[in-house]
C-alpha cells in the first residue's frame, strides 16, 4: 500500500463492506443521534432568529408575547407538515422529492437547486457566526486569525464527514447536548424567576396592541407584527433536514423520522419561544457589541451568582456552547446537501458521480462539493456574517413553499380516494399560507440588500442542472438504441459453453448493464481477431451507489441485473461455440474493484488481452468528460503499468454513427 493510500486510510477510516448487514445497522442513525445531527441547524437558529424578530418590533416589544406564541405554533405546523413528507417519501429526498412527485420535475429542480445553495450557505454562515462568537471572547490582537480559523473549521468538518455521518455526529454530540442543557436551564430558571409577572403578560400585551391600534390603526399593528414574524423566519430553517435524510435513519425509518421530528419541534419551539419570553420578562435592551442573548443570559446568570468572576465564566461557557452549536449546525449542511445532490443525480439533474458512495458508504463527492463551495463563500465574503445573513434563509422558504403547495395539491387530488383527507389538507394549507407569506416578505426585505445574489446563484445552479439533464437524456436515448443492437434470443440459457483452456489465448471483455455496448465490443474482437482467442472472459463490477445501498432489496436487484447481463454474454458465446465464463464484483469504488478483478483474471489466464468499450462523443469536451466516468482509461493505465495489454474500443454516440439493430450471428450446431 502506498504512503498516500495509508494516509488516506488513517484520515478517512477503514473500508466498509456494503453487503455486510452490520454495516447498514452501524451507520444508521437512531432518533437521538438524528436529532443531534439533523436538528442542530434548526436549534442553532435560536441564537439569532428570535433576536431578529424581537428587535423588529422596535419600541413596541410588549406584543412580543404574541410573537413567542406564533413562533412556537409555526414550528409545530411546519414540522407536522413535513411529517407528511416522511410518510409519503420514506426513501428520502424531502422537499426535492415532494416537489418533483407532487407538482412536477421543474418544481423539483427549483426546490433542489434552492436546497443545495441553502445548505452551502448553512455551512458558511454557521462557521462564520461561530467564529465571531469565539473570537469575541479573545483579545483583539488575535482577530486577524479569524478567517484562517473559519477555513480550518470548514476543512475539519469536511474530513469528519468523509469518515462517516455517524462519526461526525458522535464527535459533535457533547457540544449539542451541552447547549441544550444550559439553555433549557437558563430559560426555565429565567421564566420561573419572574413567575409573578407571567399573569400580567397577556393583559399587558393586549393593552399595548390596543394602544398602538388607537394611535396608528389596526393595519399598522398587523403589519408590524407580521413583519417581525417574517424577519424571524430564520428560526425555522433546518426543519426540512429530517425528511431530506430519512434514508439515513435506523429502521423502522418512518417511525424514527417521526420521533426525530418531534424532538426537533419540541426543542426548537421551547428554545425560540422561551428566549423571546426571556427578552420580554427581563426587559432585554440592545447593547452595542453584544447579542441580545448575551445581554439577557448575563442578567439571568448574575441574578443567581451575582456580578463577578463566576458569572463571567458561566456566561463565557454558555456563549462558547452557542458558538459550538453553530459548528454542529454547519455539519447539517454536510449531511443534507449531499443527500439532495444524490437524489437529483438519480433523476439526472446533476452528474451521476454525486450518487456514488465512498468505501465508508459516504456520498463523498457531495461532501467535497459542499465543503469547497462553503470555503469559497467564506473566503470571498471574508466571513462577514452581516453579508451572509442577507443571502441566507430565502432558499429554504422557496423549498418550504413548494413542498407545502405540493402536499396541499396532493391531498386535494386524493379526496376521492382517502377518507381522512381534510385534516392533512388543512394542515398543509396552514403551512403553505405561513411559508408563502414569509417568503414574500423575506424577498422584499432582502432583495435590494443583496438577496438578489442568492436568487441569481440559485437560478445559475438550475440552469446548469438543465444542461446536465438534457445531455443525459440524449445519451440515454442513444444508448437505448445501441442496446437494441444486441441480439435478443430466448434460448441462450439452454446452451452449454465449451470447456475453457486456462493456458489458451484469452480475451477479457469489460461489460456493464448496457448489453449493446458490450455486444459491440465482442463483435469488434471477433471481427478483428478471427480465431485468435480460445476463451472469452466477461468481467463486470456492480457499483454500490446511494440508490443501491438504500436497502437489501436494492442490493439484490443490483446483483440480479449484473448477473443477467453476464449470463446473456456467456449464453451468446455458447451459441457461437465459444468457450466463455464471467467474473463479477461489487463495491462502492468501481475503479478499485475492477482493477483488482482484472488482475485476478490475468492471474488465472496469463495469456490475455483486455478489451473495453468507451463512449466517444462527436464534440468531446470538458463538460462531457466530467459527466461520465473514465473507467476504461483508468483500467488501461493500470494494466499498461503492469506491462499487460488492453485495447479500448470506441463507441461513437451520435445519430449518424448508431447503426440500426443487426441480426445476431447464426448459432453453431
Amino acid at each position: 500500500m502506498s504512503m498516500l493510500n495509508k494516509a488516506r486510510r488513517v484520515l478517512v477510516g477503514e473500508k466498509l463492506d456494503p453487503f455486510d448487514p452490520k454495516v447498514r445497522h452501524n451507520i444508521a442513525l437512531v432518533a437521538i443521534l438524528a436529532w443531534i445531527g439533523l436538528g442542530a441547524d434548526g436549534l442553532s437558529s435560536s441564537c439569532y432568529g428570535p433576536e431578529e424578530a424581537f428587535l423588529a418590533l422596535g419600541e413596541h416589544t410588549s406584543i412580543a408575547l404574541f410573537l413567542a406564541l406564533a413562533t412556537a405554533v409555526t414550528v409545530f405546523v411546519i414540522a407536522a407538515s413535513y411529517n407528511q413528507v416522511i410518510d409519503l417519501f420514506p426513501s428520502g429526498g424531502g422537499g426535492y422529492k415532494a416537489a418533483t412527485k407532487l407538482i412536477g420535475p421543474k418544481a423539483g429542480l427549483i426546490s433542489g437547486s434552492a436546497l443545495i445553495v441553502d445548505y452551502v450557505l448553512t455551512i458558511a454562515i454557521s462557521v462564520a457566526s461561530g467564529a465571531d462568537a469565539l473570537f469575541s471572547l479573545l483579545p483583539q490582537g488575535l482577530h486577524g486569525w479569524k478567517l484562517a480559523t473559519e477555513a480550518l473549521l470548514v476543512v475539519g468538518l469536511l474530513v469528519l464527514n468523509l469518515r462517516g455521518m455517524k462519526e461526525s455526529i458522535r464527535v459533535l454530540a457533547p457540544i449539542f447536548l451541552g447547549f441544550v442543557v444550559t439553555h433549557v436551564a437558563l430559560i426555565v430558571y429565567g421564566i420561573g424567576a419572574h413567575a409573578s409577572a407571567i399573569g400580567t403578560l397577556w393583559p399587558n400585551s393586549v393593552a399595548e396592541a390596543e394602544k398602538i391600534s388607537k394611535e396608528s390603526g389596526i393595519l399598522f399593528v398587523i403589519a408590524l407584527f407580521l413583519r417581525a414574524y417574517s424577519i424571524g423566519g430564520g428560526t425555522y430553517t433546518g426543519i426540512e433536514a429530517v425528511s431530506n435524510n430519512i434514508n439515513m435513519l435506523a429502521e423502522p425509518r418512518v417511525k424514527t423520522g417521526h420521533y426525530t421530528m418531534f424532538y426537533m419541534a419540541v426543542s426548537l419551539a421551547l428554545m425560540a419561544g422561551g428566549i423571546i419570553m426571556l427578552y420580554l420578562l427581563w426587559d432585554a435592551t440592545p447593547t452595542p457589541g453584544q447579542t441580545l442573548n448575551a445581554v439577557t443570559f448575563r442578567d439571568v446568570i448574575e441574578s443567581v451568582f451575582g456580578a463577578g468572576q463566576v458569572s463571567n465564566i458561566a456566561l463565557g461557557t454558555v456563549l462558547l456552547l452557542e458558538a459550538g452549536l453553530l459548528m454542529v449546525a454547519a455539519n447539517t449542511g454536510f449531511l443534507g446537501g449531499p443527500a439532495v445532490l444524490a437524489s437529483m443525480a438519480s433523476d439526472r439533474w446533476v452528474p451521476r458521480q454525486f450518487r456514488q458512495l465512498s468505501n465508508r458508504m459516504v456520498t463523498q463527492n457531495g461532501v467535497l462539493l459542499m465543503g469547497i463551495a462553503a470555503l469559497v463563500i467564506v473566503l470571498s465574503t471574508r466571513g462577514r456574517v452581516s453579508l451572509l445573513v442577507v443571502l441566507y434563509s430565502i432558499n429554504v422558504f422557496i423549498t418550504f413553499t413548494l413542498t407545502l403547495f405540493g402536499l396541499s395539491r396532493h391531498w386535494w387530488q386524493q379526496r376521492r380516494y382517502i377518507l381522512k383527507w381534510k385534516g392533512p389538507l388543512l394542515l398543509s394549507l396552514m403551512g403553505l399560507a405561513v411559508t408563502a407569506f414569509m417568503l414574500t416578505v423575506i424577498i422584499v426585505e432582502k432583495f435590494l440588500l443583496g438577496g438578489w445574489v442568492t436568487l441569481l446563484i440559485t437560478g445559475a445552479v438550475a440552469a446548469l442542472c438543465i444542461m446536465v439533464r438534457r445531455h443525459y437524456d440524449d445519451v440515454r436515448r442513444l444508448m437505448t438504441r445501441i442496446d437494441q443492437y444486441a441480439p435478443r434470443v430466448s434460448w441462450l440459457e439452454e446452451l452449454q459453453s465449451p470447456p475453457l483452456d486456462p493456458k489458451g489465448c484469452t480475451a477479457i471483455i469489460l461489460v456493464g448493464a448496457n448489453r449493446g455496448a458490450g455486444y459491440r465490443t465482442l463483435e469488434w474482437v471477433l471481427d478483428k481477431f478471427p480465431g485468435k482467442f480460445r476463451n472469452f472472459v466477461f468481467v463486470a463490477v456492480g457499483e454500490v451507489d446511494r440508490d443501491a445501498f438504500d436497502s437489501e432489496r436494492s442490493l439484490a436487484a443490483l446483483q440480479a441485473r449484473l448477473q443477467n447481463s453476464l449470463a446473456y454474454f456467456i449464453g451468446y458465446c455458447a451459441s457461437q461455440d465459444i468457450a466463455a465464463t464471467s467474473y463479477e464484483s461489487y463495491g462502492a469504488d468501481p475503479q478499485s474493484e475492477l482493477t483488482q478483478l482484472v488482475d485476478k483474471v490475468f492471474e488465472d489466464y496469463p495469456d490475455s488481452v483486455c478489451f473495453a468499450s468507451r463512449i466517444v462523443f462527436r464534440d468531446e469536451n470538458l463538460f462531457t468528460s466530467l459527466l461520465h466516468n473514465q473507467l476504461p482509461l483508468a483500467v488501461q493505465r493500470h494494466l499498461h503499468e503492469a506491462s499487460r495489454e488492453m485495447i479500448v474500443v470506441p463507441v461513437k454516440l451520435s445519430e449518424e454513427d448508431i447503426m440500426p439493430a443487426a441480426p445476431p450471428r447464426a448459432p453453431v450446431h
